[in-house]
Protein backbone atom coordinates (compact mmCIF):
# COMPACT_ATOMS: atom_id res chain seq x y z
CA UNK A 1 0.00 0.00 0.00
CA UNK A 2 1.53 3.43 -1.03
CA UNK A 3 1.73 6.55 1.84
CA UNK A 4 0.65 9.95 0.48
CA UNK A 5 2.56 12.63 2.27
CA UNK A 6 0.56 15.76 2.93
CA UNK A 7 3.61 17.69 2.81
CA UNK A 8 3.77 20.83 0.19
CA UNK A 9 6.50 21.69 -1.96
CA UNK A 10 8.10 24.26 -0.32
CA UNK A 11 7.53 28.02 -2.28
CA UNK A 12 10.05 29.71 -5.03
CA UNK A 13 11.59 32.40 -3.72
CA UNK A 14 9.19 34.60 -6.62
CA UNK A 15 6.16 33.63 -5.31
CA UNK A 16 7.01 33.60 -1.47
CA UNK A 17 7.91 37.01 -1.90
CA UNK A 18 4.82 38.34 -3.86
CA UNK A 19 2.71 36.33 -1.33
CA UNK A 20 4.44 38.67 0.92
CA UNK A 21 4.17 41.93 -0.76
CA UNK A 22 0.21 40.86 -0.99
CA UNK A 23 -0.04 40.66 2.32
CA UNK A 24 1.71 43.80 3.20
CA UNK A 25 -0.32 45.53 0.72
CA UNK A 26 -3.66 44.38 1.52
CA UNK A 27 -3.08 45.53 5.09
CA UNK A 28 -1.99 48.59 4.41
CA UNK A 29 -4.22 49.59 1.71
CA UNK A 30 -7.53 48.16 4.06
CA UNK A 31 -7.10 50.43 7.05
CA UNK A 32 -9.90 52.88 7.16
CA UNK A 33 -7.39 55.46 9.01
CA UNK A 34 -5.42 54.85 5.75
CA UNK A 35 -8.47 55.56 3.35
CA UNK A 36 -9.65 58.40 5.31
CA UNK A 37 -6.35 60.19 5.74
CA UNK A 38 -5.68 60.40 1.90
CA UNK A 39 -9.17 61.06 1.13
CA UNK A 40 -8.71 64.13 3.27
CA UNK A 41 -5.28 64.92 1.93
CA UNK A 42 -6.68 64.77 -1.63
CA UNK A 43 -9.35 66.98 -0.91
CA UNK A 44 -6.92 69.14 0.52
CA UNK A 45 -4.29 69.15 -2.41
CA UNK A 46 -7.46 69.75 -4.88
CA UNK A 47 -9.27 72.14 -2.85
CA UNK A 48 -6.23 74.37 -2.16
CA UNK A 49 -5.55 74.74 -5.80
CA UNK A 50 -9.28 75.64 -6.86
CA UNK A 51 -9.01 78.31 -4.12
CA UNK A 52 -6.15 79.72 -5.10
CA UNK A 53 -6.99 79.85 -8.55
CA UNK A 54 -10.05 81.73 -7.39
CA UNK A 55 -8.71 84.33 -5.92
CA UNK A 56 -5.78 84.98 -7.59
CA UNK A 57 -7.46 85.00 -10.61
CA UNK A 58 -11.37 86.78 -11.47
CA UNK A 59 -12.09 89.70 -13.44
CA UNK A 60 -9.08 91.82 -14.72
CA UNK A 61 -11.66 95.14 -14.13
CA UNK A 62 -11.07 94.36 -10.42
CA UNK A 63 -7.43 95.01 -10.30
CA UNK A 64 -7.43 98.27 -12.05
CA UNK A 65 -7.38 101.39 -10.64
CA UNK A 66 -10.34 103.50 -10.52
CA UNK A 67 -9.57 106.54 -12.57
CA UNK A 68 -12.41 109.15 -12.65
CA UNK A 69 -11.76 112.07 -15.95
CA UNK A 70 -14.00 115.00 -16.11
CA UNK A 71 -14.75 116.77 -19.86
CA UNK A 72 -13.29 115.48 -22.99
CA UNK A 73 -13.11 111.53 -22.81
CA UNK A 74 -10.32 111.74 -25.74
CA UNK A 75 -8.11 111.04 -23.10
CA UNK A 76 -9.54 107.82 -21.81
CA UNK A 77 -8.11 105.42 -24.43
CA UNK A 78 -4.76 106.96 -24.32
CA UNK A 79 -5.17 106.90 -20.14
CA UNK A 80 -5.62 102.82 -20.40
CA UNK A 81 -2.92 101.88 -23.02
CA UNK A 82 -0.44 103.99 -21.34
CA UNK A 83 -1.30 101.96 -17.84
CA UNK A 84 -1.36 98.61 -19.45
CA UNK A 85 2.19 99.23 -20.99
CA UNK A 86 3.56 100.58 -17.48
CA UNK A 87 1.73 97.48 -15.22
CA UNK A 88 -0.65 99.74 -13.59
CA UNK A 89 -3.87 98.75 -15.52
CA UNK A 90 -6.70 101.61 -14.78
CA UNK A 91 -10.35 101.94 -15.32
CA UNK A 92 -11.61 105.27 -16.62
CA UNK A 93 -14.76 106.44 -15.76
CA UNK A 94 -16.78 109.20 -16.82
CA UNK A 95 -17.37 112.17 -14.22
CA UNK A 96 -19.92 115.03 -15.55
CA UNK A 97 -18.33 118.22 -13.21
CA UNK A 98 -15.16 119.02 -11.18
CA UNK A 99 -17.44 118.63 -7.54
CA UNK A 100 -18.81 115.33 -8.51
CA UNK A 101 -15.06 114.41 -8.94
CA UNK A 102 -14.32 115.56 -5.74
CA UNK A 103 -17.41 113.85 -4.13
CA UNK A 104 -16.35 110.74 -5.60
CA UNK A 105 -12.93 110.63 -4.28
CA UNK A 106 -13.93 111.64 -1.31
CA UNK A 107 -16.39 108.80 -1.39
CA UNK A 108 -13.67 106.43 -2.68
CA UNK A 109 -15.49 105.70 -5.69
CA UNK A 110 -12.08 106.78 -7.67
CA UNK A 111 -8.18 107.07 -6.64
CA UNK A 112 -7.47 110.07 -8.57
CA UNK A 113 -10.06 112.32 -10.87
CA UNK A 114 -8.52 114.47 -13.47
CA UNK A 115 -9.90 117.92 -14.40
CA UNK A 116 -9.56 119.67 -17.18
CA UNK A 117 -7.87 122.88 -17.48
CA UNK A 118 -6.52 125.91 -19.35
CA UNK A 119 -3.40 124.16 -22.54
CA UNK A 120 -4.26 120.85 -22.20
CA UNK A 121 -3.26 121.33 -18.37
CA UNK A 122 -5.30 118.82 -16.21
CA UNK A 123 -5.76 118.65 -12.11
CA UNK A 124 -5.30 115.60 -10.41
CA UNK A 125 -7.62 115.43 -7.35
CA UNK A 126 -7.03 112.68 -4.58
CA UNK A 127 -7.69 112.54 -1.35
CA UNK A 128 -3.66 112.68 -0.16
CA UNK A 129 -1.54 111.79 -2.94
CA UNK A 130 -0.43 109.98 -5.97
CA UNK A 131 1.20 107.08 -6.38
CA UNK A 132 4.47 107.19 -8.26
CA UNK A 133 3.35 104.54 -11.14
CA UNK A 134 0.09 106.06 -11.35
CA UNK A 135 1.39 109.11 -11.77
CA UNK A 136 3.23 108.46 -14.58
CA UNK A 137 0.83 106.96 -16.32
CA UNK A 138 -1.20 110.19 -15.67
CA UNK A 139 1.61 112.43 -16.92
CA UNK A 140 2.45 110.05 -20.36
CA UNK A 141 -1.04 109.98 -21.21
CA UNK A 142 -1.73 113.94 -20.80
CA UNK A 143 1.81 114.73 -22.34
CA UNK A 144 1.02 112.37 -25.45
CA UNK A 145 -2.64 114.01 -25.75
CA UNK A 146 -1.37 117.43 -25.81
CA UNK A 147 1.22 116.43 -28.67
CA UNK A 148 -1.48 114.78 -30.48
CA UNK A 149 -2.95 117.87 -30.25
CA UNK A 150 -0.51 120.19 -31.36
CA UNK A 151 0.58 117.79 -34.29
CA UNK A 152 -2.75 117.91 -35.31
CA UNK A 153 -3.13 121.61 -35.09
CA UNK A 154 -0.40 122.46 -37.43
CA UNK A 155 -1.79 119.94 -39.92
CA UNK A 156 0.08 116.67 -38.85
CA UNK A 157 -1.57 113.55 -38.59
CA UNK A 158 -0.48 111.93 -35.18
CA UNK A 159 -0.91 108.47 -36.58
CA UNK A 160 1.48 109.38 -39.07
CA UNK A 161 3.79 110.68 -36.89
CA UNK A 162 3.60 107.58 -34.33
CA UNK A 163 4.30 104.96 -37.36
CA UNK A 164 7.51 106.64 -38.63
CA UNK A 165 9.07 107.08 -35.12
CA UNK A 166 7.87 103.46 -34.54
CA UNK A 167 11.02 101.80 -35.04
CA UNK A 168 13.17 104.22 -33.21
CA UNK A 169 12.94 102.05 -29.89
CA UNK A 170 15.67 100.21 -27.43
CA UNK A 171 15.62 96.38 -27.76
CA UNK A 172 17.03 95.49 -24.34
CA UNK A 173 18.85 91.96 -25.23
CA UNK A 174 20.08 90.16 -21.21
CA UNK A 175 22.98 88.00 -21.09
CA UNK A 176 20.93 86.28 -18.30
CA UNK A 177 17.19 86.69 -19.03
CA UNK A 178 15.24 86.17 -16.31
CA UNK A 179 12.83 82.35 -16.61
CA UNK A 180 9.77 83.48 -16.84
CA UNK A 181 7.82 80.75 -15.00
CA UNK A 182 10.94 80.39 -12.19
CA UNK A 183 8.24 81.05 -9.57
CA UNK A 184 6.33 77.90 -10.31
CA UNK A 185 9.26 76.11 -10.66
CA UNK A 186 10.79 77.00 -7.36
CA UNK A 187 7.21 75.90 -6.01
CA UNK A 188 7.27 72.77 -7.95
CA UNK A 189 10.51 72.03 -6.15
CA UNK A 190 9.47 72.61 -3.04
CA UNK A 191 6.74 70.49 -3.53
CA UNK A 192 8.81 67.67 -4.11
CA UNK A 193 11.53 68.27 -1.58
CA UNK A 194 8.44 67.95 1.13
CA UNK A 195 6.50 65.30 -0.55
CA UNK A 196 9.90 62.78 -0.55
CA UNK A 197 10.75 63.87 2.85
CA UNK A 198 7.36 62.56 4.00
CA UNK A 199 6.78 59.38 2.04
CA UNK A 200 10.30 58.14 3.17
CA UNK A 201 9.99 58.95 6.44
CA UNK A 202 6.26 57.47 6.63
CA UNK A 203 6.82 54.16 4.46
CA UNK A 204 10.01 53.82 6.41
CA UNK A 205 8.59 53.43 9.75
CA UNK A 206 6.05 51.23 8.28
CA UNK A 207 8.85 48.85 7.18
CA UNK A 208 10.27 49.36 10.85
CA UNK A 209 7.18 48.86 12.85
CA UNK A 210 6.09 46.25 10.91
CA UNK A 211 8.84 43.87 11.37
CA UNK A 212 8.81 44.64 15.30
CA UNK A 213 4.92 43.94 15.18
CA UNK A 214 5.49 40.37 13.83
CA UNK A 215 8.60 39.84 15.99
CA UNK A 216 6.99 41.23 19.75
CA UNK A 217 3.64 39.01 18.93
CA UNK A 218 5.76 36.00 17.57
CA UNK A 219 3.62 36.10 14.00
CA UNK A 220 7.43 36.30 12.03
CA UNK A 221 8.09 32.31 13.71
CA UNK A 222 5.45 31.24 11.88
CA UNK A 223 5.96 33.43 8.74
CA UNK A 224 9.44 31.58 8.48
CA UNK A 225 8.31 28.08 9.10
CA UNK A 226 7.30 29.12 5.50
CA UNK A 227 9.30 31.52 4.34
CA UNK A 228 12.86 32.49 4.10
CA UNK A 229 13.75 35.35 6.18
CA UNK A 230 15.14 37.44 3.12
CA UNK A 231 12.01 36.95 1.17
CA UNK A 232 10.09 37.89 4.12
CA UNK A 233 12.65 41.25 3.95
CA UNK A 234 12.03 41.67 0.13
CA UNK A 235 7.98 41.04 0.55
CA UNK A 236 7.36 43.62 3.27
CA UNK A 237 9.69 45.90 1.63
CA UNK A 238 8.12 45.67 -1.98
CA UNK A 239 4.73 45.72 -0.39
CA UNK A 240 5.13 48.44 1.86
CA UNK A 241 6.55 50.66 -1.08
CA UNK A 242 4.02 49.69 -3.30
CA UNK A 243 1.85 51.59 -1.17
CA UNK A 244 3.76 54.45 -0.69
CA UNK A 245 4.02 54.43 -4.49
CA UNK A 246 0.55 54.78 -5.36
CA UNK A 247 -0.21 57.16 -2.66
CA UNK A 248 2.33 59.70 -3.84
CA UNK A 249 1.31 59.11 -7.41
CA UNK A 250 -2.34 59.96 -6.36
CA UNK A 251 -1.19 63.22 -4.37
CA UNK A 252 0.91 64.07 -7.81
CA UNK A 253 -1.45 63.21 -9.97
CA UNK A 254 -4.49 65.04 -8.21
CA UNK A 255 -2.64 68.10 -8.10
CA UNK A 256 -1.13 68.25 -11.60
CA UNK A 257 -4.58 67.70 -13.12
CA UNK A 258 -5.93 70.26 -10.46
CA UNK A 259 -3.47 73.24 -11.63
CA UNK A 260 -3.92 72.50 -15.49
CA UNK A 261 -7.53 72.88 -15.36
CA UNK A 262 -7.15 75.81 -13.30
CA UNK A 263 -4.56 77.45 -15.00
CA UNK A 264 -2.89 77.39 -11.97
CA UNK A 265 0.07 75.31 -13.52
CA UNK A 266 0.42 76.59 -17.00
CA UNK A 267 4.33 74.61 -17.30
CA UNK A 268 3.20 71.77 -17.77
CA UNK A 269 5.90 70.22 -18.92
CA UNK A 270 8.20 70.91 -16.15
CA UNK A 271 5.76 69.72 -13.95
CA UNK A 272 5.23 66.77 -15.50
CA UNK A 273 9.29 66.17 -15.45
CA UNK A 274 9.00 66.69 -11.87
CA UNK A 275 6.26 64.58 -11.83
CA UNK A 276 8.04 61.30 -13.04
CA UNK A 277 11.74 62.03 -11.62
CA UNK A 278 10.03 62.54 -8.17
CA UNK A 279 8.04 59.20 -8.67
CA UNK A 280 11.46 57.60 -9.87
CA UNK A 281 13.53 58.91 -6.97
CA UNK A 282 10.76 58.00 -4.31
CA UNK A 283 11.51 54.59 -5.35
CA UNK A 284 15.26 54.36 -5.18
CA UNK A 285 15.35 56.69 -2.20
CA UNK A 286 12.60 54.41 -0.65
CA UNK A 287 14.67 51.14 -1.71
CA UNK A 288 17.98 52.74 0.12
CA UNK A 289 16.22 53.69 3.56
CA UNK A 290 13.66 50.55 3.57
CA UNK A 291 16.07 48.00 3.77
CA UNK A 292 17.57 49.71 6.63
CA UNK A 293 14.40 50.10 8.09
CA UNK A 294 13.72 46.67 8.31
CA UNK A 295 17.33 46.15 9.65
CA UNK A 296 16.63 48.74 12.75
CA UNK A 297 12.80 46.97 13.15
CA UNK A 298 14.69 43.36 13.41
CA UNK A 299 17.13 44.97 16.31
CA UNK A 300 14.17 45.20 19.20
CA UNK A 301 11.86 43.41 20.45
CA UNK A 302 9.07 45.97 21.41
CA UNK A 303 7.88 49.29 19.53
CA UNK A 304 8.42 51.44 21.94
CA UNK A 305 12.27 50.85 21.41
CA UNK A 306 11.89 51.31 17.88
CA UNK A 307 13.18 54.82 17.89
CA UNK A 308 16.39 53.91 19.32
CA UNK A 309 17.40 52.44 15.76
CA UNK A 310 15.94 54.31 13.58
CA UNK A 311 17.15 57.67 15.13
CA UNK A 312 20.42 57.01 13.00
CA UNK A 313 18.36 56.96 9.76
CA UNK A 314 16.04 59.66 10.54
CA UNK A 315 19.00 62.37 11.34
CA UNK A 316 20.40 61.29 7.54
CA UNK A 317 17.14 62.03 5.99
CA UNK A 318 16.62 65.49 7.73
CA UNK A 319 20.05 66.12 6.95
CA UNK A 320 18.85 65.57 3.45
CA UNK A 321 15.93 67.86 4.09
CA UNK A 322 17.56 70.71 5.11
CA UNK A 323 20.21 70.23 2.11
CA UNK A 324 17.78 70.63 -0.08
CA UNK A 325 15.58 73.08 1.69
CA UNK A 326 18.20 75.28 1.64
CA UNK A 327 19.34 74.84 -1.89
CA UNK A 328 15.50 75.70 -3.67
CA UNK A 329 16.75 79.46 -4.01
CA UNK A 330 19.63 78.16 -6.01
CA UNK A 331 19.96 74.55 -6.91
CA UNK A 332 22.97 75.14 -9.41
CA UNK A 333 25.00 76.48 -6.59
CA UNK A 334 28.07 74.00 -5.82
CA UNK A 335 27.33 72.36 -2.56
CA UNK A 336 23.69 70.98 -4.10
CA UNK A 337 25.37 70.37 -7.17
CA UNK A 338 28.29 67.94 -5.48
CA UNK A 339 26.03 66.86 -2.93
CA UNK A 340 23.25 65.12 -5.37
CA UNK A 341 26.08 62.97 -6.48
CA UNK A 342 26.20 61.69 -3.17
CA UNK A 343 23.65 58.48 -1.95
CA UNK A 344 21.05 59.33 -0.76
CA UNK A 345 20.90 63.13 -1.04
CA UNK A 346 20.84 62.33 -4.45
CA UNK A 347 17.15 61.15 -4.15
CA UNK A 348 15.89 64.39 -2.64
CA UNK A 349 18.12 67.03 -4.55
CA UNK A 350 18.17 65.52 -8.02
CA UNK A 351 13.76 66.29 -8.49
CA UNK A 352 15.05 69.91 -6.86
CA UNK A 353 17.74 70.15 -9.52
CA UNK A 354 15.28 68.33 -12.06
CA UNK A 355 12.52 71.17 -11.85
CA UNK A 356 15.19 74.38 -11.72
CA UNK A 357 16.05 72.60 -15.52
CA UNK A 358 19.90 72.79 -13.87
CA UNK A 359 20.74 69.00 -13.78
CA UNK A 360 22.37 67.33 -16.90
CA UNK A 361 21.26 64.11 -18.91
CA UNK A 362 24.85 62.56 -17.42
CA UNK A 363 24.32 63.61 -13.61
CA UNK A 364 20.49 62.04 -14.02
CA UNK A 365 21.68 59.02 -15.25
CA UNK A 366 25.10 58.78 -12.93
CA UNK A 367 23.29 59.73 -10.13
CA UNK A 368 20.74 56.97 -10.88
CA UNK A 369 23.70 54.52 -11.13
CA UNK A 370 25.39 56.17 -8.46
CA UNK A 371 22.41 55.66 -6.11
CA UNK A 372 21.53 52.08 -7.38
CA UNK A 373 24.97 50.62 -6.41
CA UNK A 374 24.52 52.29 -2.96
CA UNK A 375 21.18 50.82 -2.74
CA UNK A 376 22.49 47.17 -3.70
CA UNK A 377 25.31 47.14 -1.04
CA UNK A 378 23.38 48.47 1.75
CA UNK A 379 21.04 46.02 1.37
CA UNK A 380 22.98 43.26 1.54
CA UNK A 381 24.55 44.28 4.81
CA UNK A 382 21.10 45.19 5.88
CA UNK A 383 19.93 41.43 4.92
CA UNK A 384 22.85 40.12 7.41
CA UNK A 385 21.48 42.33 10.06
CA UNK A 386 18.03 40.95 9.42
CA UNK A 387 18.95 37.46 8.72
CA UNK A 388 20.80 37.48 12.71
CA UNK A 389 18.31 39.47 14.66
CA UNK A 390 15.05 38.57 13.69
CA UNK A 391 14.81 35.68 15.56
CA UNK A 392 16.18 37.28 18.63
CA UNK A 393 14.01 38.15 21.44
CA UNK A 394 15.20 40.14 24.21
CA UNK A 395 17.62 43.20 24.51
CA UNK A 396 18.07 45.78 22.10
CA UNK A 397 20.89 45.52 19.57
CA UNK A 398 22.69 48.21 18.31
CA UNK A 399 23.92 48.90 15.40
CA UNK A 400 27.53 49.00 16.05
CA UNK A 401 27.26 45.25 17.38
CA UNK A 402 25.15 44.23 14.46
CA UNK A 403 27.23 46.26 11.98
CA UNK A 404 30.28 44.47 13.94
CA UNK A 405 28.66 40.92 13.56
CA UNK A 406 27.39 41.38 9.55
Amino acid sequence: MTEHSNTRPPLSARRAITLVARREFDVQVRKKSFLISNAIVLLVIIGSIVAFSLFSGGDDSEDRTPLGLVGDQALSQTLTAVGDQLGEPVEVRQIDTADDARTQVTDGDVDVALVPGNDGAYTAITEDSVDGTLKAVIDTAVSAKAQNDTLTGLGVDPQAVATATANAAVTVEAVDPPDPAQGQRLALSFIAVILLYAQIITFGMYVAMGVVEEKSSRVVELLLSTVRPLQLLWGKVLGIGVVGLLQLTAYGAAGLIAGTATGTLTVTGTAVSVFVSTIGWFVLGFAFFAVLYAAGGSMVSRQEDVNSTTMPLLIVILAMFFAAFSSIDDPGATLPTVLSWIPPFSAILMPLRIAAGVASPVQVVGTIVLMIAATLILAVLAAKIYQRSILRIGRTVSWKEALGRA
